[in-house]
């Protein structure tokens, strides 16, 4: 019980410093998904998003508004979401060993209910920083008498709970948990999926190996990646515009009644608003942060973490 908790645990450490790694990359593009998708946004794409904020706001206040947030946020959902997975992902592995089997025979079904749960749970416990995160990147767009000028993650996460209570450190909670388990259980099943099938094609070398196997990494989460915003980007902007308001804000009385004013008042494809950078930032940060997660595990354990 020991050992299976600590090789829980580094794993989870192992994808937190991974995903932070990949945060540094791509904050950017999510204050840019967070803006284009709460109310008021009056920007006409990707382009004129990133354009006016950082014209507006400059690079550290703008564009990497809230990245603190970000930061805490792998802490505490992207260790869960990567490690666990890899965690459950290995034993299941070893289980096949122990039966006779080959050890990568795991269907693709049983890959993704992995996915989903290691992203249900990491999004729960998440979900504080989360809100961080959209509160702090949204704030420049607000009007000056209305900003919170959070100063840092931890200023957010105490003020929230001391001026709204503390169960609004989880408002939008079942938005983000739905949006996490389908992200995730797309982008991790899926990349797993991808990348065992594709590493026996010859096109990525023997057994995939090529470049140390960065290529055939690349490809299978890139694929991943477009089918996790797909699924889960009208749950994004659900949990994005929930979680944008705050101060007694009782725009919405819930996750339905966010989803069908947004589409009754702006029509369905709002519920994809954002796609682009949601993508943009979804693709890099999800082949960046399982690449070095894989990598880190080979180094340190001696096996593939995915």
């Amino acid at each position: 019980m020991t050992a299976a908790a600590g090789a829980l645990l580094l794993k989870m450490v192992i994808a937190a410093f991974s995903g932070m790694g990949a945060a540094t990359v791509c904050h950017p593009l999510d204050v840019i998904r967070v803006q284009m998708q709460t109310e008021g946004s009056t920007y006409n794409g990707f382009t004129d998003a990133a354009a006016g904020i950082y014209k507006k706001d400059g690079l550290k206040e703008g564009l990497y508004a809230g990245v603190s947030a970000a930061y805490l946020r792998q802490w505490l959902y992207g260790s869960c979401r990567i490690g666990i997975y890899a965690y459950l992902l290995e034993n299941a592995q070893n289980a096949n060993v122990k039966a006779g089997l080959d050890k990568n025979a795991i269907s693709l079904p049983s890959k993704m209910l992995m996915g989903l749960t290691s992203g249900g749970i990491g999004s729960f416990v998440g979900t504080p920083s989360e809100l961080a995160l959209v509160r702090m990147g949204n704030d420049k767009k607000l009007p000056v008498e209305q900003r919170r000028n959070y100063n840092g993650v931890g200023d957010a996460i105490t003020r929230i709970a001391r001026d709204e209570g503390f169960p609004a450190l989880f408002t939008g909670a079942p938005a983000t948990v739905l949006r996490a388990c389908l992200l995730s259980a797309c982008a991790m099943g899926i990349t797993s999926e991808i990348k065992m099938r594709l590493s026996g094609s010859g096109f990525f070398g023997d057994d995939g190996k090529l470049y140390g196997g960065v290529p055939l990494l690349f490809v299978a989460t890139l694929i991943s990646s477009l089918a996790a915003n797909i699924v889960a980007n009208p749950f994004d902007v659900v949990k994005s515009r929930m979680q944008s308001t705050g101060d007694g804000s009782t725009q919405y009385n819930s996750m339905l009644d966010c989803f069908l004013q947004t589409v009754g008042n702006e029509g369905v494809f709002k519920l994809w608003s954002g796609f682009v950078p949601a993508f943009l930032k979804l693709a890099p940060y999800t082949v960046i942060s399982l690449i070095l997660t894989d990598k880190i595990t080979k180094i340190v354990t001696g096996k593939e973490a995915l």
